[in-house]
């Protein structure tokens, strides 16, 4: 057995330890393994333009990011705080709930690719949180304000993964369809994502108790800096 190919892994690992460029680490990795398999220059180039060819689909995700870096040149983000900002009585929990509630409605609807992190995370909902956070504790600091950034990353991430399981043309669904049928159980895609129902409404629940708990504990910490007694808001 030829374990040169392995080299590979190893250039992976030092490229992520020396925080290389993933995408050059990569095709160096690639390339590395390929030699050592003994594959020639020709047949590596073929190998990496097939795969190019065939995940060209993912490159539209790459299309999106000028287009939302220049709309935060513009002020994407402090428009979207001021806007949020306007909104009496809506804090942090109720904001990230109702966000949470419209993902998993949307995924369960097929409707995976119309927010995420990159399109609606890091330029609306996440100066939106801070926004909304800040009603009630004043303004953040540093650590609170990444804190806020990650939970609403969170709620996008638990928002998608319990509600795309219901859709039933969802590449999992099959999985687990063909998965069974091969086990001589036969099982329609329906019934499956309907037994993904009931996680999806405890996903629900549960990120939503964390988020009030994760507002009051912004809230204690923002009264213990300032000496102020202040009525938690959820």
């Amino acid at each position: 057995m030829n374990y040169w190919p392995l080299l590979g892994v190893a250039s992976v690992v030092i490229g992520f330890v020396l925080r290389l460029n993933p995408v050059f680490v990569v095709v160096v990795a690639g390339i590395v393994s390929g030699l050592a398999a003994g594959m020639g220059i020709g047949d590596l180039l073929a190998m990496l333009g097939n795969a190019f060819v065939g995940n060209r689909a993912l490159l539209l995700m790459v299309m999106t990011l000028p287009v939302i870096g220049l709309l935060e040149h513009c002020g994407l983000r402090e428009r979207a705080r001021d806007w949020i900002a306007g909104f009496r009585g809506l804090t942090l929990t109720r904001f990230l709930t109702s966000y949470l509630a419209l993902r998993q409605i949307l995924s369960m609807l097929g409707l995976t690719n119309v927010a995420g992190h990159a399109q609606t995370v890091r330029p609306l909902v996440a100066p939106m949180s801070q926004a909304a956070a800040e009603r009630s504790t004043g303004p953040l600091a540093a650590t609170a304000r990444h804190e806020v950034d990650a939970m609403a990353a969170a709620t996008d991430n638990i928002g998608l993964f319990f509600g795309e399981d219901v859709f039933i043309a969802l590449g999992a669904v099959l999985l687990i369809q063909g998965f069974y049928a091969q086990h001589g159980i036969e099982l329609e895609p329906l019934a499956i994502a309907l037994w993904a129902l009931p996680t999806a409404i405890a996903a629900f629940v549960i990120h939503a108790l964390r988020l009030v708990h994760f507002q009051r504990r912004l809230e204690r910490r923002a009264r213990a800096s300032t000496g102020t007694d202040r009525e938690p808001a959820c």
